[in-house]
This record gives C-alpha cells, sequence and structure tokens, in this order.
C-alpha cells in the first residue's frame, strides 16, 4: 500500500526550522517586487475653494501652477454643508481660501474663524439680483456663476487672487483669465442664437439658481424655491409654478442635479408641460459625466435649455 506523505508537524520540524522557512516565504514574496519610489511633494501654493465649480474655474485661470482643492465633494448640497474635521485639517494647510459670497455658503463664516489663511469672495463686483419671494425675500441671489456675464468678474477676481499668491505666474494668469472669458462670452452668444425667437421665453426650475442668466438672456423666470433648503417644494409654491406655467405656456421645465424632482414633476404633471432634463448648477459631475469642468457645465446647461424651451 503506498504511504501517504505528511507535513512534518511545527514541533518536528523545530521552531528555528520554521521560522527561517517563514522568512525565505517573505523574502521570496517580497523580494521580486520593486519598493515605491518615494513620492515628490508639491510645493505649488495649495488653493481651496468652498465647492467643485470654483475649483475648477480657478484651476483654469491656474494654469498648473498652483494646486486647487474643493472642500466640498462632487454631487454635495452646499448650502447647507457640515464641514468635517479633515476639511479643516486641509484648510490649515492652505495659501489661499476662494469663496462664493453673497450668502452662498451659509456655513462658510464659522469655517473660516477656525483656520488662519488669507481668503478672497469671487463674487465681488457682481450686481447682484435680489430675491423677490419667501424666506429670503431680499437677499441677494446667490448664484451668480450662472450667468456666463457676471462668471467674467470671478475670472477677473480669480486673476488678481492668484497674482498676489504667485506674482512670477501673473502673466499666464491673465492670459488663461482672458481665453476663459472669451470662452464664456461665446457661450452666451451661441445661446441667445439658439433661443431665436422661441416661443416661450420663460425658464422653469425647481431652485432660482439661473437667474443671472436669465437677465443675461432677457428670459422670464420661475422657480418652486429661491435657495435650497430642508423644505422644498411646498403646496403654495408648487401652485404659484403651475399658474406661471399655465400663463405662459411653458413647454418645457427643469430641474437641478443635487435636489429632489418630485415637485416639479408634480408640476408638469398638472400643466402638461415636459421636463426637460437636468442642469448642473452647485457641483460639477466627476471627469466621467457630462459636465467635469465649469465651462462644459455651463455650455451643457445651456444648451440643455435652448433645446427645451424651442421644441
Amino acid at each position: 500500500m503506498p504511504q501517504t506523505l505528511r507535513r512534518p508537524s511545527v514541533r518536528a520540524m523545530g521552531l528555528p526550522r520554521l521560522v527561517l522557512q517563514c522568512l525565505v516565504l517573505v523574502i521570496v514574496a517580497t523580494g521580486c517586487a520593486r519598493p515605491a519610489p518615494p513620492s515628490s511633494p508639491d510645493d505649488r501654493p495649495h488653493v481651496l475653494t468652498t465647492f467643485s465649480v470654483l475649483a475648477d474655474l480657478v484651476d483654469t485661470v491656474g494654469g498648473g501652477h498652483v494646486r486647487v482643492e474643493s472642500i466640498t465633494k462632487v454631487g454635495a448640497e452646499i448650502h447647507g454643508y457640515e464641514p468635517t474635521p479633515s476639511d479643516l485639517v486641509r484648510a490649515q494647510d492652505a495659501d489661499l481660501i476662494l469663496d462664493n459670497g453673497l450668502g452662498l455658503e451659509r456655513w462658510f463664516e464659522r469655517f473660516l474663524n477656525s483656520v488662519d489663511a488669507p481668503h478672497a469672495v469671487l463674487s465681488d463686483g457682481v450686481e447682484p439680483i435680489a430675491i423677490q419671494t419667501g424666506d429670503y425675500r431680499g437677499r441677494a441671489n446667490p448664484h451668480a456663476w450662472m450667468s456666463p456675464v457676471a462668471a467674467q468678474v470671478y475670472v477677473d477676481n480669480t486673476v488678481d487672487a492668484l497674482s498676489g499668491l504667485a506674482p512670477e505666474h501673473a502673466e499666464d494668469f491673465e492670459a488663461n483669465g482672458r481665453q476663459l472669458k472669451a470662452d464664456l462670452a461665446g457661450l452666451l452668444t451661441g445661446f441667445r442664437e439658439d433661443l431665436g425667437d422661441a416661443d416661450a421665453a420663460a425658464l422653469v426650475t425647481c431652485e432660482g439658481a439661473f437667474s443671472y442668466l436669465a437677465r443675461d438672456a432677457g428670459l422670464d423666470e420661475a422657480f418652486i424655491w429661491p435657495v435650497n433648503a430642508d423644505a422644498e417644494g411646498t403646496p403654495r409654491q408648487i401652485r404659484d409654478v403651475i399658474t406661471f406655467v399655465e400663463e405662459n405656456r411653458v413647454p418645457t421645465l427643469f430641474c437641478e442635479s443635487t435636489v429632489n424632482p418630485s415637485a416639479q414633476e408634480q408640476v408638469a404633471l398638472a400643466t402638461g408641460a415636459q421636463l426637460g432634463g437636468t442642469l448642473y448648477v452647485d457641483s460639477l459631475s466627476g471627469p466621467g459625466g457630462p459636465v467635469p469642468t465649469f465651462v462644459d457645465l455651463i455650455e451643457y446647461d445651456l444648451h440643455t435649455i435652448a433645446e427645451g424651451l424651442t421644441r
């Protein structure tokens, strides 16, 4: 009868021999792998923005001369964001912090008091539009970056802030800023041409995030709520928008990527208007999505709106 081979037990092998064999196995397993090269430190100035849209705008102007990071992640709701301890840790390393202003980041003042870094407000110089309805009546509408005209003020403020931070690259910042402003102006011109003589010159959205764009393009505007809040889409808000859509024969309604569209769906059901697709406002989509950059966001929204209003 053939004998069954058995591995010697730990006791039979003896501890020194077992340790030696284990050591050999470890060496074989790791010896072929090359050690990872040490990561080189990034000594560029560190710029922190409050949300991803601003981060890309600043990165475009920066042209690789600064390291730009957003406090909030892609897809985050920025109005009521709660900073985390890791946010504060990142901010301690920042050389410059940039925020939108106009009351958008309600959490930011508290955040800024906890860090020691210079900061600039990118909306400074924009002619604000006052909110006319709801609890925010009389306050400035904070969504000025959605206007290709007002966004050019953001670009100028970014050029100034970065030039103060890294003056040796000021000429590059100015050149990048000029190109970005030209791109924005071209998008607005194309949007106006696409709208043409559209019968429905009214833009209806969930949040009132397009007031500045409506001003640029000469569009009437209606929305369910003025600024994203905990309670969105009250019965009265929905009724008011239904009346507006019916009186103005608006064919297409829109909602934003960071909010629940159920209230706008009620308006569509009551009026027979169509839902025209998702618009992006407070956040980029990420590299694989439709709006990975700020210019992509503006272009995508303008195309979506024009297509919906000219059906």
